[in-house]
């Protein structure tokens, strides 16, 4: 029997389900669901000051984006797989009986011409209702989901949200603010991206991309090059130039007041292994910050593992092996870019931004940032 933990106090791994907590009184209870391109993620979970304190999890691999970028359909296999993982969250549930929820698809389903049929399935089989969420939606939920981890320092911040079919990249200015708002102000991003100016109690979005390369797509066009390092090089490369049309671009932003934030598998799986962590804990992952040049090394000792190496290796893990340096490649382009000495990890996603926007909407946290 798994205890309830306050968000931040623990970690679910990959491919495991965990044992439920004792139901609760109905009616508290928030749920969100991210069916991804690689991945089918919940959290069900209960207010508790200003953040929230989670119940149960769900997290499975689907593959849902496998074959895609071939066919530019989602394989017969791929949508069973994801069908038989939303059954257990419908259990999940109804067991909790949770009433406030919401349940996304993303980059998969966005690029899909099958994507919709996939989405009807799941409501007919399931009764859980999906929606597909534009990229601009998915990138305003990272923003939220990433808020506490700001620096009362930072003035210019971009967040990196590097998924399996696609990368999100928002960037903000918050210099205009005093440093014990910049965080409540970042909770505070509408839907909709406005670029430029602001109301002066909100941040300033600077410039908002989704790159349709993630970790799973990106590999995918590069699976006819044998060479690992020529792989990963190319895959660098490409992906830096997707960013040509960035506003930030040219790195000018940059200075004592800049801070990355970086949430995803890769991030967290890369801060894993310069830690050293044969199990991992979300503890010492979430919040840890990292310079280009840690980040550089994990990545060269990739590298020097080579495919079997990286198999084995207990940091990266089984279900993370296949992706790492299509991820890698990723984050070593934008280091490249925007160089710094301070990329915050945040394990955290879609589902805690999903979370934190519905209680925020109906005002069950309290006022104080976070």
């Amino acid at each position: 029997m798994t205890p309830k933990r306050p968000y931040g106090a623990g970690a679910v791994p990959e491919n495991v389900v965990e044992s439920p907590a004792p139901t609760p009184p109905s009616g508290g209870l928030y749920a969100a669901l991210d069916l991804g391109t690689n991945s089918c993620r919940m959290l069900i979970a209960r207010p508790k000051g200003a953040q929230f304190e989670v119940v149960d999890s769900f997290s499975k691999p689907v593959q849902l984006g496998a074959g895609l970028e071939a066919s530019g359909r989602l394989s017969r296999s791929s949508i069973t797989r994801t069908v038989q993982a939303m059954r257990i969250c419908q259990k999940k549930l109804r067991r909790h009986k949770v009433k406030n929820m919401r349940l996304v698809a993303t980059e998969a389903c966005r690029r899909a011409t099958n994507g919709r049929d996939l989405i009807a399935r799941v409501k007919r089989e399931t009764g859980l209702k999906l929606e597909i969420i534009p990229a601009q939606e998915e990138a305003r939920l990272a923003v939220i989901s990433c808020a506490p981890l700001v620096s009362k320092q930072t003035e210019q911040l971009l967040i990196v949200d590097i998924g399996g079919g696609s990368t999100e990249l928002v960037w903000l200015d918050v210099s205009h603010l005093d440093k014990h708002e910049r965080m409540a102000a970042i909770m505070q991003v509408k839907q909709g991206f406005r670029l430029g100016e602001a109301p002066e109690t909100q941040a300033r979005i600077v410039d908002w991309i989704s790159v349709p390369l993630g970790v799973a797509t990106l590999r995918d066009q590069f699976m006819d090059v044998t060479d690992d390092g020529a792989r990963f090089a190319l895959m660098s490369w490409f992906f830096e130039e997707k960013l040509a049309n960035f506003s930030p671009y040219d790195g000018d932003h940059v200075r004592d007041g800049f801070q990355i934030i970086g949430t995803s598998g890769t991030v967290t799986t890369v801060a894993a292994s310069h830690l050293g962590l044969r199990r991992y804990d979300r503890n010492k992952v979430d919040g840890l910050r990292m310079s280009s040049d840690e980040i550089d090394a994990v990545i060269q000792d990739y590298l020097h593992l080579g495919p079997e190496g990286r198999r084995v290796d207990p940091r990266i893990g089984r279900d993370r092996q296949a992706l790492i340096m299509s991820g890698a490649a990723i984050l070593q382009a934008l280091l490249r870019v925007w160089p710094t000495d301070k990329l915050s990890v945040a394990d955290r996603g879609l589902r805690e931004g999903l979370l934190y926007a519905l209680m925020s909407a109906d005002g069950v946290l309290t006022e104080e940032a976070g």
